[in-house]
């Protein structure tokens, strides 16, 4: 029986190698947030996958999937549209309408305070009570704040 040759030998050697890497080895592995990595080389903590399957994609599928996610987003962008977006026109009139009555009604009590010589209060059985100079003044600060607050736009 005759010897192979040295280069038919390494020619089949050769082929049964490039046979084998085309085969492909593919080996996956998951990182720290879950998502799968492919490679054709093993690293550490990769698993060698011995088939991998392939499908064509669906278009139905994936159109329906973008129908379901449009119609979704839409009816997320009509809920946001009905929602009230604030204090309408009439009733920003009405609460600046209220501010300037309360406006005019701390100003004529600062005023009250301000020029009065004696000032008092009713106690529980309608007697007058009379401020000393400290209850006046602590009366005119109160006020002077609520004039501030409301007068000042």
């Amino acid at each position: 029986m005759q010897r192979p040759s040295t280069t038919v030998l390494i020619l089949t050697l050769a082929i049964v190698a490039a046979s084998s890497a085309a085969a492909g080895e593919i080996y996956m592995w998951t990182d720290k947030d879950g998502n799968a990595h492919y490679e054709d080389r093993p690293t550490e903590g990769a698993v060698r996958l011995t088939s991998i399957e392939s499908r064509s994609t669906d278009n139905t599928r994936v159109q329906a999937m973008l129908r379901a996610r449009r119609d979704s987003q839409a009816a997320a962008d009509e809920v946001a549209a009905n929602e009230p977006q604030g204090p309408s026109e009439e009733e920003l009139r009405a609460a600046a309408k209220q501010r300037v009555g309360q406006c005019m009604t701390f100003r004529g009590r600062l005023e009250k305070l301000i020029t009065s010589r004696r000032l008092y209060r009713q106690d529980d059985n309608g007697e007058r009570v009379y401020l000393g100079d400290d209850e006046m003044q602590a009366a005119r600060a109160r006020v002077q704040t609520q004039v501030e607050e409301y007068c000042s736009s």
